[in-house]
Protein backbone atom coordinates (compact mmCIF):
# COMPACT_ATOMS: atom_id res chain seq x y z
CA UNK A 1 0.00 0.00 0.00
CA UNK A 2 1.40 3.25 -0.85
CA UNK A 3 1.27 6.30 1.85
CA UNK A 4 -0.01 8.62 -0.47
CA UNK A 5 -3.98 6.37 -0.53
CA UNK A 6 -5.85 6.15 2.45
CA UNK A 7 -6.70 2.76 3.47
CA UNK A 8 -10.16 2.86 1.20
CA UNK A 9 -9.15 4.79 -1.81
CA UNK A 10 -8.30 3.12 -4.90
CA UNK A 11 -5.14 4.51 -6.81
CA UNK A 12 -6.32 3.64 -10.45
CA UNK A 13 -9.97 6.18 -9.53
CA UNK A 14 -8.43 9.23 -9.55
CA UNK A 15 -9.10 9.20 -13.23
CA UNK A 16 -12.49 8.87 -13.45
CA UNK A 17 -12.72 10.72 -10.61
CA UNK A 18 -11.28 13.81 -12.15
CA UNK A 19 -13.12 13.07 -15.22
CA UNK A 20 -16.62 13.00 -13.57
CA UNK A 21 -15.37 16.49 -11.90
CA UNK A 22 -15.53 18.12 -15.15
CA UNK A 23 -18.55 16.72 -16.52
CA UNK A 24 -22.00 18.76 -16.03
CA UNK A 25 -24.19 16.51 -14.40
CA UNK A 26 -26.63 16.19 -17.23
CA UNK A 27 -23.44 14.57 -19.20
CA UNK A 28 -23.40 12.14 -16.55
CA UNK A 29 -26.73 11.19 -16.60
CA UNK A 30 -26.77 11.46 -20.69
CA UNK A 31 -23.27 8.88 -20.23
CA UNK A 32 -24.63 6.51 -17.97
CA UNK A 33 -27.70 6.40 -20.06
CA UNK A 34 -26.15 5.25 -23.14
CA UNK A 35 -24.50 2.67 -20.42
CA UNK A 36 -27.17 1.67 -19.34
CA UNK A 37 -28.92 1.43 -22.78
CA UNK A 38 -26.00 -0.93 -24.29
CA UNK A 39 -26.56 -2.94 -21.15
CA UNK A 40 -30.15 -3.33 -21.78
CA UNK A 41 -29.51 -4.52 -25.26
CA UNK A 42 -26.62 -6.51 -24.91
CA UNK A 43 -29.06 -8.20 -21.89
CA UNK A 44 -31.93 -8.64 -24.22
CA UNK A 45 -29.57 -9.99 -27.05
CA UNK A 46 -28.35 -12.64 -24.70
CA UNK A 47 -31.96 -13.52 -22.89
CA UNK A 48 -33.10 -14.16 -25.98
CA UNK A 49 -30.07 -16.18 -27.38
CA UNK A 50 -30.40 -18.22 -23.95
CA UNK A 51 -34.77 -18.73 -24.89
CA UNK A 52 -34.36 -19.81 -28.72
CA UNK A 53 -30.99 -22.27 -27.41
CA UNK A 54 -33.70 -23.73 -24.64
CA UNK A 55 -36.72 -24.18 -27.03
CA UNK A 56 -33.72 -25.76 -29.74
CA UNK A 57 -33.10 -28.21 -26.57
CA UNK A 58 -36.44 -28.53 -25.87
CA UNK A 59 -37.51 -29.48 -29.53
CA UNK A 60 -34.58 -31.71 -29.84
CA UNK A 61 -36.08 -33.63 -27.04
CA UNK A 62 -39.71 -33.63 -28.19
CA UNK A 63 -38.16 -35.03 -31.52
CA UNK A 64 -35.92 -37.54 -30.03
CA UNK A 65 -38.90 -38.48 -28.02
CA UNK A 66 -41.20 -38.96 -30.84
CA UNK A 67 -38.58 -41.32 -32.60
CA UNK A 68 -37.99 -43.12 -29.67
CA UNK A 69 -41.96 -43.92 -29.30
CA UNK A 70 -42.55 -44.71 -33.32
CA UNK A 71 -39.42 -47.49 -32.87
CA UNK A 72 -41.30 -49.00 -30.01
CA UNK A 73 -44.67 -48.51 -31.73
CA UNK A 74 -43.70 -49.92 -35.07
CA UNK A 75 -40.61 -51.54 -34.10
CA UNK A 76 -41.87 -55.01 -34.76
CA UNK A 77 -43.35 -53.83 -38.47
CA UNK A 78 -40.58 -55.97 -40.35
CA UNK A 79 -41.72 -59.06 -38.65
CA UNK A 80 -45.77 -58.41 -39.20
CA UNK A 81 -45.03 -58.05 -42.59
CA UNK A 82 -42.74 -61.20 -42.86
CA UNK A 83 -45.35 -63.12 -40.83
CA UNK A 84 -48.53 -61.65 -42.53
CA UNK A 85 -48.33 -64.36 -45.69
CA UNK A 86 -47.71 -67.49 -43.42
CA UNK A 87 -50.81 -65.99 -41.82
CA UNK A 88 -52.55 -66.32 -44.75
CA UNK A 89 -51.59 -69.30 -45.83
CA UNK A 90 -52.24 -71.42 -42.97
CA UNK A 91 -56.05 -69.81 -43.21
CA UNK A 92 -56.30 -71.32 -46.44
CA UNK A 93 -54.94 -74.40 -45.20
CA UNK A 94 -57.58 -74.73 -42.44
CA UNK A 95 -60.11 -73.89 -44.94
CA UNK A 96 -59.09 -76.48 -47.29
CA UNK A 97 -59.13 -78.77 -44.87
CA UNK A 98 -62.93 -78.43 -43.73
CA UNK A 99 -64.02 -79.46 -47.11
CA UNK A 100 -60.50 -81.80 -48.52
CA UNK A 101 -61.27 -85.56 -48.91
CA UNK A 102 -57.36 -85.89 -49.40
CA UNK A 103 -54.68 -85.66 -47.17
CA UNK A 104 -51.68 -85.67 -49.64
CA UNK A 105 -52.70 -81.64 -50.45
CA UNK A 106 -52.99 -80.81 -47.35
CA UNK A 107 -49.68 -82.06 -46.64
CA UNK A 108 -48.47 -80.33 -49.47
CA UNK A 109 -49.79 -77.13 -48.65
CA UNK A 110 -48.86 -77.64 -44.73
CA UNK A 111 -45.03 -77.89 -46.69
CA UNK A 112 -45.60 -74.77 -48.48
CA UNK A 113 -46.72 -73.17 -45.14
CA UNK A 114 -43.80 -73.93 -43.32
CA UNK A 115 -41.35 -73.21 -46.32
CA UNK A 116 -42.67 -69.16 -45.93
CA UNK A 117 -42.62 -69.31 -42.24
CA UNK A 118 -38.91 -70.61 -42.76
CA UNK A 119 -38.04 -67.55 -45.34
CA UNK A 120 -40.00 -65.33 -43.01
CA UNK A 121 -37.43 -66.48 -40.23
CA UNK A 122 -34.64 -66.22 -42.77
CA UNK A 123 -35.53 -62.37 -43.65
CA UNK A 124 -35.42 -61.46 -39.98
CA UNK A 125 -31.97 -63.09 -39.77
CA UNK A 126 -33.65 -66.04 -37.02
CA UNK A 127 -31.53 -69.08 -37.46
CA UNK A 128 -32.51 -72.33 -36.45
CA UNK A 129 -29.93 -74.40 -34.18
CA UNK A 130 -29.54 -77.98 -34.24
CA UNK A 131 -26.66 -78.85 -32.52
CA UNK A 132 -26.37 -82.75 -32.73
CA UNK A 133 -23.20 -83.99 -32.28
CA UNK A 134 -21.35 -81.02 -31.24
CA UNK A 135 -19.94 -80.58 -27.76
CA UNK A 136 -22.58 -79.17 -25.32
CA UNK A 137 -22.17 -75.91 -24.71
CA UNK A 138 -24.61 -74.09 -21.40
CA UNK A 139 -24.23 -70.67 -23.34
CA UNK A 140 -26.36 -72.10 -26.50
CA UNK A 141 -28.18 -75.61 -25.11
CA UNK A 142 -30.05 -76.46 -21.99
CA UNK A 143 -29.39 -80.13 -20.95
CA UNK A 144 -32.65 -82.01 -20.40
CA UNK A 145 -30.97 -85.20 -19.57
CA UNK A 146 -28.20 -87.08 -19.39
CA UNK A 147 -27.96 -90.91 -21.62
CA UNK A 148 -24.98 -93.16 -21.30
CA UNK A 149 -23.70 -93.59 -24.32
CA UNK A 150 -20.34 -95.43 -25.68
CA UNK A 151 -21.01 -94.11 -29.21
CA UNK A 152 -20.24 -90.49 -28.43
CA UNK A 153 -17.91 -88.55 -26.21
CA UNK A 154 -19.06 -87.34 -22.72
CA UNK A 155 -20.32 -83.99 -23.08
CA UNK A 156 -21.53 -84.26 -26.59
CA UNK A 157 -24.98 -83.66 -27.71
CA UNK A 158 -27.03 -86.94 -28.50
CA UNK A 159 -30.49 -85.61 -29.53
CA UNK A 160 -32.22 -82.47 -29.95
CA UNK A 161 -35.66 -82.67 -28.10
CA UNK A 162 -36.14 -79.04 -29.46
CA UNK A 163 -34.48 -76.58 -31.56
CA UNK A 164 -32.65 -73.55 -30.64
CA UNK A 165 -32.60 -70.25 -31.99
CA UNK A 166 -30.70 -67.28 -32.71
CA UNK A 167 -31.30 -63.68 -33.90
CA UNK A 168 -27.86 -62.25 -34.95
CA UNK A 169 -26.02 -64.94 -33.64
CA UNK A 170 -27.48 -63.59 -30.32
CA UNK A 171 -29.83 -66.71 -28.29
CA UNK A 172 -33.51 -66.57 -28.44
CA UNK A 173 -33.82 -70.10 -27.29
CA UNK A 174 -31.27 -72.57 -26.24
CA UNK A 175 -31.93 -75.69 -27.63
CA UNK A 176 -33.14 -78.44 -25.33
CA UNK A 177 -30.31 -81.29 -25.40
CA UNK A 178 -30.06 -84.43 -24.66
CA UNK A 179 -26.10 -85.04 -23.74
CA UNK A 180 -24.02 -87.64 -23.78
CA UNK A 181 -21.94 -89.38 -20.79
CA UNK A 182 -19.43 -92.17 -20.35
CA UNK A 183 -21.43 -95.55 -19.57
CA UNK A 184 -21.46 -96.85 -16.26
CA UNK A 185 -18.81 -99.37 -15.32
CA UNK A 186 -15.32 -97.75 -17.59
Amino acid sequence: MNDDTTPNEQPDSEPVAEAAETQTPDQQIAQLSEALAALQAEMARNRDEVLRARAEVDNARKRAQRDVEAAHKYGVERLVEALIPVKDSMDLGLDAARTATDISSLQEGMALTAQMFQAALDKLSVVSVDPTGSRFDPEKHQAMMMEASSAAEPGTVLRVLQRGYTLHERVIRPAMVVVAKAPEGT
